[in-house]
């Protein structure tokens, strides 16, 4: 009974912390505490021209069109040395101040990379690479510090971060890889330690992929809780083309939040509106039903989302806390592709926007967002 009690004031805790001052969960809401995008391509897009407009065809800031659509946070990732000097420290504050001006709350997602870290590659930034492990801890803990403090200096305060993106398989690979737990739990906590010194408020997130995979979460947690690792909440992707079914979603999500008594969070979750292309690069998802029963059209995105809302919604206990959807801005703008080493990169993501290929907002929002 105590651990139930617990876990249910852990719960509440993190939906006062993230939760903006005027976000209402009445009759126009889900009843999700978080409503969110990941809009970390943004302020790229912007540079090179992309152009954002309300569903009437109004032009304006793509982060105050999705906020009166309903959307009340943020997720903002920050690579540690980026080439393009985009997604990091620069930018993030930059982007965090319009959120935060919008009353919006702010989830930070360290890489501890240059560039991309997911379960296929965690490489460690060019400025650590020979680092020893104790001071490849000591730099992990200083960066989280540094981003979140400034974050905290200028009135942005993190509401919520995430240790690691992905991290199925560790990060700051080889030295925090997956069989090296020890390591792995170090390199956790130093990042854990560093954003509670910045704020006891602010809710540590770790995130695993593949978020149907029951196997994997309950292998991965229950091995972090073995070496200690400390956090506030389980974060998830789920991809339904890539992942698997609805129904193993909402079990998986249901197993761990009892499991481990936290609060879970979708942090990664999208799905196309069409199977068209809008640049030079061929879309990730081309198929035109990628999964059974929700075509690619702004029906069945709409469609999509309302149901996997349904599904972080009916975790038992109120535990689910909401949903992010992924790079919702992330329009076919040239310039603005997935390699921040070639800017004649392609995206390969714009057909999965909440943004159509004539700029004007999707429908998807209001389903994705509202009752």
């Amino acid at each position: 009974m105590r651990r139930i009690f617990a876990a249910l004031l852990l719960c509440a805790a993190v939906l006062t912390a993230g939760q903006p001052a005027h976000a209402g969960t009445g009759p126009d809401h889900d009843g999700l505490p978080i409503r969110g995008a990941d809009v970390s391509s943004l302020a790229k897009s912007e540079a090179f021209g992309g152009i954002y407009r309300s569903s009437n065809g109004k032009r304006g800031d793509a982060l105050a069109i999705l906020h009166s659509a309903g959307l009340n946070y943020v997720r903002l990732k920050v690579w540690v040395n980026p080439v393009d000097g985009y997604n990091g420290k620069t930018q993030v504050l930059r982007l965090a101040k319009r959120a935060k001006a919008l009353g919006m709350g702010l989830l930070v997602d360290f890489h501890y990379s240059d560039s991309w870290a997911d379960p296929g590659k965690q490489n460690k930034p060019a400025a650590w690479s020979a680092l020893p492990f104790d001071a490849l801890k000591k730099a992990l803990h200083d960066h989280t510090y540094d981003v979140l403090n400034a974050l905290k200096a200028q009135g942005t305060k993190a509401d919520m971060v995430q240790i690691g993106n992905e991290l199925n398989g560790g990060l700051l690979w080889p030295d925090g890889n997956w069989e090296n737990w020890p390591n792995l739990a170090a390199l956790l906590n130093a990042g854990y330690d560093a954003a509670k010194a910045v704020s006891r408020s602010t809710k540590v997130v770790l995130h695993l992929a593949d978020g149907a995979d029951n196997g994997l979460y309950r292998w991965w947690f229950d091995t972090a809780a073995t070496y200690g690792v400390r956090y506030d909440v389980i974060g998830l992707s789920y991809y339904s083309y890539w992942h698997g079914t609805l129904e193993a979603f909402q079990a998986n999500l249901n197993d761990v939040a009892s499991r481990y008594g936290k609060p879970v969070v979708l942090v990664e979750t999208a799905y196309p509106f069409t199977a068209a292309n809008d640049d030079g690069l061929e879309n990730i998802i081309t198929s035109t039903e990628p999964y059974p029963g929700y075509p690619a059209t702004p029906e069945g995105q709409a469609a999509m989302m309302r149901a996997v809302m349904e599904v972080v919604r009916s975790v038992p206990g109120g535990r689910g806390l909401g949903v992010f959807y992924w790079e919702a801005t992330w329009t076919g703008v040239p310039g603005n592709g997935w390699d921040p080493a070639d800017p004649s990169s392609g995206n390969g993501w714009e057909n999965q926007a909440l943004f159509g290929f004539d700029d004007r907002l999707l429908p998807t929002v209001k389903g994705f967002l509202r009752r």
